[in-house]
């Protein structure tokens, strides 16, 4: 049966089933109970219940389930404590106290709804360090990145980051932040990898040294995943010490300036992006696509280093273009959608 993209509680209960699959049944009850607020009058369940997109597109399940979780980080109800500690498990337990906070908490939950979950999600950066280190011989070992959609630029430091990637090492090894997932397939093979400058955009970036939008971050972290709890923590010392550095922009004007901007001629410069795709306009993703294809084709070293959703499967598919090379997209593997495996095709 085709789930209609349009059809709230279908989408509600495919997010609760995806994440009770991914670890965190907890979570998933909390994702699963916002169907008890499709007919309850509160301001934020009506305008659940109306929501004028594509549901899964816009995470809409996942836009409230952290303002939920919010309200326990930052002390203003506690109730949930129990949910997330997986002391309550009866779904109509966890409805009930759902529909109790939201009409508690429904001026407060609302703003949830305005914009996508910032999931900024420092596991991903083991699908991009994999992608660089196949590139290295195929195009050169220097390269300078570039983050769409950088959020709080956890990804857009990266490069300070130490990864175990199936036994093949890379980054600083006393680094603060250490990256070992779950690794399925043969381990890449070891290349130099220099990354010789990193930024990002974002149209509304989260300022890592602010406690309020560091605190509104972890609310998007699923609760019981406790390792992703700890990269954040992890991302903010780094943060503390040399912030990244990020660009206020729309991702289409930036990739302009970006590809305007001075490049070495033995630097490759690689655009990257993880779990944003699908939030950007299609007029924009199209001008992005244009832009980059055009700077490759006419002679430019350029690499293209996506970790997005595949719309008719939801696999989360590491895809790399690059010039010269031809810029055909190539399949290197796919990830979990926060790090904690990544299944490597090994393409040759």
């Amino acid at each position: 049966m085709v789930m209609d993209a349009r059809d709230v509680a279908a989408a509600i209960a495919w997010q609760a089933d995806h994440a009770a699959n991914n670890g965190a049944p907890c979570t998933a009850r909390v994702v699963r109970a916002q169907l008890a607020l499709l007919s309850d009058e509160t301001e934020t369940g009506r305008r659940l219940a109306n929501w004028p997109g594509i549901p899964l597109e816009d995470a809409l399940p996942l836009r409230l389930a952290g303002g939920f979780h919010h309200l326990l980080l930052s002390g203003a109800d506690m109730r949930l404590g129990a949910v997330y500690r997986g002391e309550v498990t009866d779904q109509g337990e966890v409805d009930a106290l759902i529909v109790e906070l939201t009409r508690n908490h429904d001026a407060a939950l609302l703003p949830w709804l305005d914009g996508p979950p910032q999931t900024n999600e420092a596991g991903r950066s083991a699908s991009i360090m994999a992608a660089l280190l196949w590139l290295s011989p195929r195009i050169g070992s220097r390269f300078e990145m570039n983050e769409l959609g950088a959020s709080a630029g956890v990804n857009t430091m990266m490069d300070r980051y130490h990864y175990d990637l199936g036994g093949t090492q890379a980054g600083p090894p006393t680094s603060p932040m250490q990256i070992k997932p779950e690794w399925r397939g043969p381990a890449p093979m070891a290349a130099p990898v220099e990354i010789t400058a990193i930024e990002g955009c974002d149209r509304a970036p989260v300022n890592l040294a602010d406690r309020a939008a560091a605190l509104r971050l972890k609310s998007y972290v699923w609760a019981e995943v406790t390792e992703r709890m700890a990269r954040i923590d992890a991302a903010i010392r780094l943060a503390g010490e040399q912030p990244p550095k990020l660009t206020q922009m729309d991702a289409g004007d930036w990739v302009d300036q970006r590809l305007a901007a001075r490049q070495e001629a033995d630097t490759t410069r690689v655009f990257y992006h993880s779990i944003v795709w699908q939030y950007l306009p299609p007029e924009t993703r199209a001008r992005i696509t244009t832009a980059i294809a055009s700077a490759g084709e006419g002679g430019r070293r350029i690499a293209w280093i996506m970790l997005e959703t595949n719309r008719e499967t939801f696999r989360h598919e590491l895809t790399v273009r690059y010039w010269p090379g031809g810029g055909e997209p190539v399949l290197l593997g796919e990830a979990h959608a926060h790090g904690a495996w990544v299944a490597w095709h090994g393409a040759a």
